[in-house]
C-alpha cells in the first residue's frame, strides 16, 4: 500500500519553525519511533515493548485510517530537523464535544538530557498551531506521571498551566505515582476587543512611533504627537472608522483600525512590543474583523509590504486571501481581500 501523507481534515499538514518542522507521521519513521518508545516506556502508557510486527500492524491499520477521516480522534506528526526524525507527537483523545485534545511527544532518547527544553518547546510552538489555528480547539492539555519534573517548567515557559494532580493515580514497580495535567487555552479565547476612546491616545502614539512599526509602515517617518492627537480624535468622531483595541488577559495588546470608503474598507494592525512574538496576531485579526462586520458589509483589504512577512502570514492564516500586487509609495505592496461568508 502507498502509505498516505496528508490529513484531510487539515488544511495545511506542514509547520515550520526555524529548520525544524512537522509533517503527518510518515511510514518510514516507524521502526525509530518504536525504538524511542520501548527505550521511554517507563514515562509512557505503554505496557509491554513494541515488536516490529505489531508497529507494522498499527501504521497500517490504525495511523493510516486517520487521514481520510474527518474528524479523527488524534492527529500524529514526525517531528523533524532537516528532514531528519528526531521526535513524533501529536493530538491525541481530540474531543470535539469539549474542544480539546491532549498533547504527546516524544524525542529520541539520546536528545532528553542535553536538549530536552528545545524540542519540547518547539513542538509545542508547532502543535499549538494544528490545535489552535487549525482545528480551532478551545484548550489543549498535557497527561504526565510525575517522574520528569523538568517537564513542568518547560509547560510553564510555554503557557501551560497547573490544572489538577491526581495523587496516586498510577503504580509503577509498587510506587504510587501522581499525575499532573497541565492545559494551555486557546490565545482567542484570551482576547477581548472594544472600541477606542480619548484615553487611548497617548497609548496608540507610542505604538505607532515604535521604530519596528514604522520600518513596516507606508511612511516611515516619526510621527508628531500634536499631529497624532489631532488625527485620532477625528478618527474617533467619523462614523466610517473604526479604531478596536485587542486586550489581551485584560491588557492592551494592539489596536486594529479599519477604514470604509464607498464599497470597502481597509485594514491597518498594530501590536505592542511586550505582545510581539506570542502568535496573537491572527486571532487579533478574526475577532476585530468579526466584530467589524457586526457594523459594516463591506469587503476588508489589506495592504501589506511585500517584505513583511509575518504579516502576509498572519492575515493568511486569519482567512484573508491573496487578491493582487500593487505599488504603495513606491514601496512593492500585496493585497489580501476578506469577506464575510
Amino acid at each position: 500500500m502507498k502509505f498516505p501523507t496528508t490529513y484531510k481534515c487539515l488544511n495545511q499538514n506542514e509547520f515550520k519553525k526555524d529548520n525544524y518542522k512537522i509533517v503527518p507521521l510518515r511510514y518510514e519513521d516507524r521502526v525509530d519511533i518504536m525504538q524511542w518508545r520501548n527505550e521511554q516506556m517507563y514515562h509512557l502508557r505503554q505496557a509491554d515493548p513494541l515488536t516490529k510486527e505489531s508497529q507494522e500492524n498499527y501504521f497500517k491499520n490504525t495511523v493510516a485510517s486517520l487521514f481520510e477521516s474527518e474528524k479523527p480522534e488524534q492527529l500524529l506528526f514526525s517531528y523533524l530537523k532537516d528532514d531528519v526524525c528526531i521526535g513524533y507527537g501529536g493530538l491525541v483523545h481530540i474531543s470535539v464535544l469539549e474542544e480539546c485534545a491532549e498533547v504527546s511527544f516524544i524525542m529520541e532518547t539520546t536528545l532528553e538530557k542535553n536538549e530536552f527544553e528545545l524540542h519540547w518547546s518547539n513542538f509545542l510552538k508547532l502543535i499549538g498551531r494544528v490545535a489552535f489555528q487549525e482545528l480551532k480547539l478551545k484548550k489543549v492539555f498535557t497527561y504526565a506521571y510525575n517522574l520528569r519534573p523538568h517537564l513542568y517548567a518547560v509547560l510553564e515557559k510555554n503557557k501551560f498551566s497547573l490544572k489538577s494532580t491526581l495523587k496516586n493515580e498510577i503504580k509503577i514497580e509498587g510506587r504510587e505515582i501522581d499525575v499532573l495535567i497541565h492545559e494551555r487555552i486557546n490565545p482567542y479565547y484570551l482576547l477581548q476587543i472594544r472600541e477606542g476612546n480619548i484615553e487611548d491616545v497617548q497609548l496608540i502614539y507610542n505604538w505607532s512611533n515604535d521604530p519596528v512599526v514604522r520600518s513596516q509602515s507606508f511612511n516611515e517617518e516619526p510621527i508628531v504627537f500634536e499631529n497624532h492627537k489631532k488625527w485620532f480624535e477625528g478618527k474617533l468622531k467619523n462614523k466610517y472608522s473604526l479604531l478596536l483595541i485587542v486586550e489581551f488577559e485584560g491588557k492592551p495588546a494592539g489596536l486594529i483600525r479599519f477604514e470604509v470608503v464607498k464599497e470597502q474598507a481597509t485594514i491597518g494592525i498594530l501590536i505592542g512590543q511586550d505582545f510581539r512574538g506570542k502568535g496573537l496576531a491572527s486571532d487579533m485579526l478574526i475577532k476585530s474583523s468579526q466584530f467589524y462586520f457586526s457594523k459594516f458589509d463591506k469587503p476588508i483589504w489589506a495592504y501589506i509590504k511585500e517584505s513583511n512577512f509575518a504579516s502576509i502570514r498572519s492575515f493568511s492564516i486569519a482567512g484573508y486571501e491573496f487578491s493582487h500586487n500593487t505599488v504603495v509609495n513606491e514601496t512593492p505592496t500585496l493585497v489580501y481581500k476578506f469577506q464575510e461568508q
